[in-house]
């Protein structure tokens, strides 16, 4: 028997992109992001917290797992590396990942895919769909504390919920500030107005802010606890350690703070600093059931975004579905499967040597 793997490289994923469009493909995530929300059971799709590994040398990083399964169907498992120096020392993106899917019946490997442009893609849905539910109709002005990758999808996620007239923005590294407006603009609307500002100044003026920084463990919040539009809502995508944190205290305490994944946030998100009772529903009871929280966007709200592995979940069943239809990525036996399942030694012909009779150096 022979099972292939669907291997989806990066080339795959520009051809999807390139035959669906950006916008495209971004609205799409979000709708089945919200279609996920909706119908979330986590009896048929459970999802665990992430682990993996925390190290601080030789410089500050993660690899963690992230696994989603819809049960009697299929699994998938995210292998992310997090790593704040690579993109000057290495040239490399802060983020990078891979994504596998697996059948959950037989544990095949059906696909292999790309994780790094997936990740970016969903977390600014998920952020955009957030913000769909809790920022006040009518905001235009959009501030970005942390100009880097996540950035963009961040500002065009939430461009496709509203309509965005200023983006203020800001970063300590100059060159990610002095590029974010280009890296930005296309997938914004015409005539959109980029400015930097202060940071402080740009959480005072702006109806929606989005915080996506690499900052320090115990470096503190972005900014001070300034009067802001009683109306404004954050969503916070930096804080993915313990001992981290992008929005101060007392805004938090304010707030109605809504996470994505309530555990894994309260270990490493901004709710690691709130009590149980200072905390709001989860992402899916707030897309579930939004009558129950009308009043959300009238107030500051927070949306503690850590990374939820349903997203990942959702992204890579849109992009197996483009894949097939469009006819991209390579298919190849990754799997030693035997013709005799009994016998694992069974490895077939290698340059006409049966593999039962191979020996160490022979």
């Amino acid at each position: 028997m022979t099972q292939t793997t669907k291997i989806i490289t990066s080339v795959d994923i520009g051809r999807i992109v390139d035959h669906v469009g950006f916008d495209a493909i971004m609205d799409d995530t979000m709708r089945r992001l919200i279609e996920a929300c909706e119908t979330y059971d986590p009896a048929e799709t459970p999802v665990r917290e992430r682990d993996g590994f925390h190290y601080s040398e030789p410089e500050q990083g993660l690899m963690e797992w992230m696994p989603a399964m819809r049960v009697g169907q299929h699994t998938t498992l995210k292998m992310v590396g997090y790593h704040p120096r690579n993109p000057e020392r290495r040239g490399l993106p802060t983020i990078m990942a891979t994504i596998g899917a697996y059948d959950a019946v037989t544990g095949h490997m059906l696909a292999l895919t790309d994780g790094t442009f997936a990740t970016a893609l969903r977390t600014g849905a998920a952020s955009g769909v957030a913000t769909r539910y809790l920022a006040r109709p009518g905001s235009r002005v959009l501030g970005m504390i942390g100009c880097g990758a996540q950035a963009v999808t961040q500002a065009h996620a939430i461009a496709r919920v509203f309509d965005i007239q200023q983006v203020l923005f800001f970063d300590v590294d100059a060159h990610a500030s002095a590029s974010f407006p280009a890296r930005a603009a296309p997938w914004l609307a015409p005539g959109v107005e980029f400015r930097p500002a202060p940071v402080d100044l740009l959480v005072q003026s702006a109806d929606i802010v989005c915080t996506a920084t690499s900052s320090a463990v115990g470096a503190g919040a972005l900014f001070d606890d300034v009067e802001t539009h009683p109306w404004l809502h954050i969503n916070a995508v930096g804080s993915d350690f313990e001992g981290k944190q992008e929005i101060p205290l007392g805004f938090l305490r304010s707030a109605f703070v809504v996470p994505d994944h309530p555990e894994q946030a309260r270990k490493e998100g901004e709710c690691q600093w709130l009590t149980s009772d200072e905390i709001g529903p989860s992402l899916a009871e707030l897309v579930a059931t939004p009558g129950t929280y009308a009043d959300a966007p009238e107030r500051l709200t927070v949306f503690d975004s850590t990374g939820w592995a349903l997203e990942d979940h959702v992204v890579v069943e849109m992009i197996l579905e483009y894949a097939e239809k469009l006819g991209v990525g390579t298919d190849l036996p990754v799997e030693h499967i035997p013709a005799d399942p009994l016998d694992p030694y069974a490895l077939g012909e290698t340059d006409g040597v049966n593999g039962r009779g191979r020996r160490a150096g022979t």
